[in-house]
């Protein structure tokens, strides 16, 4: 029995869409019919999405590239935006995030908000690791990649906990935002934010005060 697939890749980068494409078609098992749309930016995603919903004819998989240019209206600025969009709009939909971001922070932070059936880091990708990656989200969800396993895996064998705004000042931090720009950035005062960073020095046993040291701490420990 034939099983139609209809997809949606969201991608600005043409060469890499391609791939993706020639990769699924030539993988694809003998019953399975594909589908695929391309969507270059926001807007384009939002259109194919609405359409999809208004002809009662809804994706299966959504490929989502979390860097992806923003809507004109600025209402979505990234992948982030229209997985979370797609989470409302098409609720059957699995949804694979592909990013170059490899930070602990936005792995737990895009787990969290959207919790993807796939997730891939572009550096590790292969083209047998997409085919492997989309069969699996199909079947047999979730498929993470290995870097994405790792951040996970240190995070829970560690004992410490850190919610989000403190994992948010670690991660700004090593952006190089200075502390006394922390504040805007979270909508918290400036006394809030040198209180969790005194609970941050605590956590990770730092006893010099420096942001680099608390930095080197926080990424032992899979946190950065």
């Amino acid at each position: 029995m034939i099983e139609k697939l209809k997809i949606l890749m969201i991608d600005d980068h043409p060469m890499i869409i391609e791939g993706y494409q020639n990769t699924l078609l030539f993988t694809k098992k003998e019953n399975q019919e594909l589908e695929i749309d391309i969507a270059n930016n926001c807007d384009e995603a939002i259109m194919y999405m609405d359409q999809a919903v208004e002809k009662n004819s809804p994706y299966n998989v959504l490929f989502v590239d979390i860097s992806i240019p923003p809507s004109k209206d600025g209402i979505m600025s990234s992948g982030e935006d229209l997985a979370e969009y797609a989470r409302k709009v098409l609720p059957k939909a699995k949804i694979i995030i592909l990013t170059m971001f490899n930070e602990s922070f936005r792995i737990h932070n895009i787990i969290k908000t959207i919790d993807p059936e796939g997730f891939l880091i572009k550096s590790d990708l292969t083209s047998s690791e997409l085919a492997s990656a989309f069969q699996a989200v199909i079947y047999n969800p979730p498929f993470y990649s290995g870097t994405v396993n790792n951040h996970i895996r240190k995070s829970i064998v560690s004992d410490i906990v850190i919610d989000d705004k403190n994992r948010k000042i670690l991660h700004l931090l090593s952006q190089g935002v200075k502390t006394k720009n922390l504040a805007s950035h979270l909508d918290i005062s400036l006394s809030a934010v040198e209180k969790r960073k005194r609970q941050l020095r605590d956590i990770f046993d730092v006893q010099d005060g420096q942001d680099e040291t608390l930095l080197n701490e926080a990424r032992k420990k899979g946190f950065v």
